[in-house]
């Protein structure tokens, strides 16, 4: 295990980043091309109706508020990417210890806000509804997890030793 003493909060931060804009792309692909012609399930626009409840903000039509979507969508992934290496960080875990820790705070965390501010009501999912959530972001959470990881021992497997 990589001594925990080598990445400073900002570097830890930068990975999560990376890694959650790279799990965002696998985890949008995956979508695309396998979760929704399996499941019939039309685009989301969860992530644009969080950003319009929070902020101050009202695409004009179709096209701007699907392009807030992709903007939250993409942005609530490097969210997710950011938490799972400060959560890996701070509790001193990798691989897959690391990716359920973090599921477990950030898509609770996700489920509780957007219930708290009336965007869902996970009580009226159906047993699909919830599958496909739990997945989409298990895909996530698991390709953030595996990048996140080999950023960091590809960062310690480079550094020079000081005398």
């Amino acid at each position: 295990m990589q001594d925990q003493r080598f990445d400073s909060v900002p570097a830890t931060i930068g990975k999560g980043a990376f890694a959650g804009l790279a799990g965002t792309v696998v985890m949008t692909a995956f979508q695309r091309f396998v979760e929704m012609p399996m499941t019939g399930r039309k685009e989301s626009y969860a992530p644009a109706d969080l950003v319009m409840k929070l902020l101050p903000v009202a695409p004009k039509g179709k096209r701007e508020r699907r392009r807030l979507n992709y903007v939250a969508h993409f942005g609530v992934g490097v969210a997710w990417g950011v938490g799972h290496g400060l959560i890996a960080k701070r509790a001193g875990v990798r691989g897959q210890g690391a990716v359920a820790a973090a599921f477990a705070a950030i898509y609770g965390g996700d489920v509780l806000a957007n219930t708290a501010l009336g965007l869902t009501k996970p009580w009226q999912w159906s047993r699909q509804d919830l599958i496909i959530d739990v997945g989409d972001k298990l895909v996530l959470a698991e390709t953030a997890g595996l990048i996140f990881d080999r950023l960091r021992a590809d960062a310690g497997n480079s550094r020079v030793p000081t005398t």
